[in-house]
């Protein structure tokens, strides 16, 4: 079967990013499992002297400051959970110097928001950032910046976070630890079975991901699997795996058939392979609006490689300005592509149904033929 033989060829991976979850390093009582912890350790550093580059994305700050200060839920206001954050971010860092001093590996801290990725120039210094961290034999554990972030600024949670950072440094293999062993799909008798290989995550697929988290963490395997197909797509192989078994990231090394697989998805028609602008401008930005736009643009957009121009714009929806992130639709609300405006919403209300040849006369003669320049429009899924 091909991903046997895409079980094989992961031990090739040179560059790894490792999500470890809340409810794999924390208990059910809200205490920190130093020994689970410890394991984990044990296996990231073994894959580091082995020259490979290792990046941890680690949950676990707000439910260690959670433990510090008593709480014994997650509570739901935001100045509380900053408040977790800030009290648990060192005690976590503290207990990975120590696990990884051990196993003679150094570590370094990276705290990051959505706001500090969909900036391109500081985008740009997070990677820079992160690869001379692996230059030197480092590994980054980065986190979403909890004590500062707002949902404005937010990823949403550490899966989605653990994409991006794939993205964001090209690794081969994004390894996504849970508590349990993998994806599970129900079948006709409502019997749940795992899943060894994913070609890839649709609606049907995200219906039997039933699990929404737990008191002190959010995601759940639909997060993992949406997170899964974003990084899939952009060339990484993906494993969910059961970050409470015993030498996980070995098994996973080896070839061994644990967890669920998914390997890189084909890249959709028109899109090509995305340099790293364009995957910045389909996966680190918050959308500023809504274009929707008739048949035939969707045909130019989707088929003939078109950039989006004013005579096929139907409607618009939100407040934006030139250069914001745009989700564009068809006429029954499908999300068909994403780009960067040249236009702001008022201008685009003016200049919805005109063609190309009727801009200048609105707007003067230095206005972009484009509304969004297929250079800086991506297809989605």
């Amino acid at each position: 079967m091909p991903h046997a033989t895409a079980r094989t060829k992961l031990s090739a991976s040179r560059r790894i990013v490792v999500k470890i979850g809340t409810r794999v390093l924390v208990q059910r009582n809200g205490r920190p499992d130093t020994r689970r912890m410890a394991q984990l350790v044990k296996g990231l550093a073994a894959l580091r002297h082995e020259g490979r580059d290792i990046i941890v994305v680690s949950s676990g700050a707000i439910a260690c400051g959670l433990q510090a200060l008593g709480m014994k839920k997650r509570p739901t206001d935001l100045p509380t959970l900053q408040m977790a954050a800030a009290v648990g971010q060192s005690r976590l860092m503290a207990a990975y110097d120590r696990l990884f001093t051990q196993k003679k590996c150094q570590i370094g801290q990276v705290l990051l928001t959505h706001d500090d990725l969909e900036h391109r120039r500081r985008h740009l210094n997070a990677r820079n950032n992160i690869l001379k961290l692996l230059d030197y034999g480092v590994i980054p554990i980065v986190n979403e910046n909890d004590a500062v972030s707002v949902d404005e600024i937010k990823f949403g949670d550490n899966d989605a976070l653990a994409s991006r950072t794939a993205m964001l440094v090209e690794a081969d293999l994004l390894v996504l630890l849970t508590t349990v062993s993998g994806f599970h799909r129900r079948d006709a008798r409502g019997r749940r079975r795992k899943i060894n290989y994913l070609p890839g995550v649709d609606a049907e697929t995200l219906s039997h991901a039933t699990d929404k988290g737990s008191d002190f963490s959010t995601g759940g395997m639909a997060s993992k699997l949406t997170s899964a197909a974003e990084a899939a797509r952009m060339g990484t192989t993906v494993v969910i795996a059961n970050g409470r078994s015993d030498d996980i990231l070995q098994k996973i090394m080896t070839g061994a058939h644990v967890g669920t697989l998914m390997t890189p998805i084909a890249p959709l028609n028109g899109n090509g392979v995305l340099n790293r602008r364009r995957r910045w401008v389909a996966f680190f930005h918050h959308a500023k609006g809504h274009l929707t736009v008739d048949p035939g643009a969707c045909v130019a957009l989707l088929n003939n490689g078109g950039s989006l121009l004013p005579v096929g714009i139907r409607d618009v929806t939100g407040d934006f300005l030139p250069g914001d992130l745009v989700d564009i639709q068809d006429s029954d609300g499908r999300l068909i592509a994403r780009g960067l405006s040249e236009y702001s919403s008022v201008e685009i209300r003016l200049l919805k149904g005109l063609k190309t040849a009727s801009i200048r006369d609105r707007l003067g003669p230095t206005a972009p033929d484009e509304l969004i320049h297929r250079d800086n429009l991506v297809l989605t899924p």
